[in-house]
């Protein structure tokens, strides 16, 4: 085979495989409902974002659980846990250095110390 031949096989091929991707990337947009393809994608939205819901961001009302817990242990218990919930008080157990003891926190903002 010559060279001009080799150049022209080359070429050839070079040309059908060309052609044979560009009508693969020139598929149609394909709709099964049947409606025209989408122009341009949506603009988003540059408005103002929602106002947060009442209560966002503000503390609990009354004293939370885990705050309870937090402050018995400042005090000195050791595995405090909150055994009762009432709607004037918290009451959490642990252990101190003399035994097994018990806390009462009042059920309002700040968790203030009611009885040992």
């Amino acid at each position: 085979m010559t060279n001009l031949t080799k150049i022209g096989l080359g070429l050839l091929l070079a040309v059908a495989g060309v052609v044979s991707t560009s009508s693969i990337a020139s598929a149609q947009y394909y709709d099964p409902y049947d409606r025209p393809p989408p122009r341009f994608a949506p603009q988003p939205d540059w408005r103002r974002p929602p106002p947060p819901p009442p209560g966002y961001g503000r503390p609990p009302r009354g004293c939370d659980p885990r705050w309870a817990e937090d402050k018995a242990r400042d005090f000195g218990f050791r595995r405090a846990r909150v055994v009762d919930i009432t709607p004037r008080r918290v009451i959490v157990q642990g252990w101190t250095r003399r035994g097994q003891d018990e806390i009462s926190f009042a059920n309002v903002r700040g968790c203030p110390v009611i009885g040992r």
